[in-house]
């Protein structure tokens, strides 16, 4: 079959990147055209990012000679693609109105950003977790006016080592949860050669991240009702989100209290064990086991356990229980992998398969 047409907006800043490289032999999808600020538009992708690739890889081939187009170009960028997956550096505001902007033009947008998330009729979606909240995309597409515009975002990185576990034990009914982030530098978009202060060093402040760590699991776990997602009540989440010196990988450390009694085997069972859709229907990017266990004491390690699943699972360990709170653990996910760019694609693998995203 003929690949779905993707741009990239936002191509040149890390996240762009990540997005390039992961779709490089992709099935089902290829980058068609690559978009960024007005300053870019004209030179090819090579030049335009010079030495500012942040990747592990090799830039791919089939980019290097595209010219990148403006992004605030909508109707011309939006006329080569069949979707787009979004990682703009702009505010809030500019985000919110280009996606919209894209999304009118008949062409779905899958976004890295942050800005829709809280946007009551568009879906913030962990596949795994809640691929049944696409079905507010049907109301969405009524306020846009749009037949197969519309905009699906993925939620914060920070969550994706913790809300999952969380989802996986489900019925034992969490209901108060304590969770420390210690994130990667890269989730700032730096490396260390751009950020050489943070080599050694901790910084105890993440704008804004608190707020969605605790957040953001509830909208994963949320209803529709009335066209609009209505988040859950529960579990009570407070947090507290740390930068270290890490290039990839956000860790949780997380205290948990659940109200129905169950033993160890019985958590790891359920981690373990826990699958999605991605799983059902076997996705290019799902990850075999989302969640793995880890029996040993010093795990999981960044070094040892970032790349579990080639990034898209989740690791946990040091689960034992707790004298103030019921159970305790540490999770480990890839912040830029299943956090950011690698969510988003298998965002648009369930939106692909579910058949809000095709060929124009």
């Amino acid at each position: 079959m003929a690949k779905l047409k993707a741009a990239i907006l936002g191509a040149t800043g890390m996240v762009g990147q990540r997005f390039i490289s992961l779709l490089e032999d992709h099935p089902w999808f290829e980058v068609a055209v690559v978009a960024a600020s007005p300053r870019s538009a004209g030179k090819t992708y090579e030049e335009a990012v010079g030495d500012r690739w942040k990747i592990d890889l090799p830039m791919p081939e089939a980019v290097k000679k595209l010219v990148v187009m403006n992004v605030n170009d909508v109707e011309a960028v939006a006329s080569k693609v069949d979707f787009c997956f979004s990682a703009v550096d702009m505010s809030k505001d500019e985000i919110r109105a280009i996606e919209e902007a894209y999304a009118k033009t008949e062409t779905p947008v899958v976004s890295n950003n942050s800005a829709h998330r809280w946007t009551p009729d568009v879906p913030m979606i962990v596949p795994e977790i809640n691929a049944a909240h696409t079905d507010v995309i049907q109301y969405q597409k009524k306020r846009l006016g749009t037949t197969r515009g519309f905009i699906a975002v993925k939620p914060n990185c920070s969550i994706q080592a913790y809300a999952p576990v969380l989802t996986a034990w489900k019925e034992f009914e969490p209901y108060e949860v304590v969770v420390s982030t210690y994130q990667a530098i890269s989730g700032a978009g730096k490396t260390f050669r751009e950020w050489p202060e943070m080599e050694g060093n901790i910084i105890p402040f993440i704008s804004g991240e608190e707020e969605k760590s605790e957040k953001e699991p509830l909208r994963l776990w949320g209803k529709i009702e009335n066209g609009v997602i209505v988040p859950a009540e529960g579990p009570v989440i407070t947090s507290q989100c740390i930068r270290v010196p890490v290039l990839n990988g956000h860790t949780a450390s997380v205290f948990v209290k659940l109200k129905n009694k169950a033993t160890k085997e019985q958590l790891i069972e359920k981690m373990v064990n826990f699958s999605g859709e991605p799983q059902k229907l076997g996705l290019p990017s799902a990850p075999k086991q989302f969640i793995q266990y880890l029996e040993e004491d010093n795990r999981p390690q960044v070094t040892l356990d970032v790349n579990y699943e080639r990034g898209m699972g989740v690791s946990v360990g040091r689960l034992r229980e707790d004298t103030v709170y019921d159970w305790k653990f540490v999770g480990l996910a890839h912040n830029t992998l299943r956090g950011a760019a690698g969510g988003a694609v298998l965002c648009a693998e369930l939106l692909k398969a579910q058949g809000f995203i095709e060929a124009k």
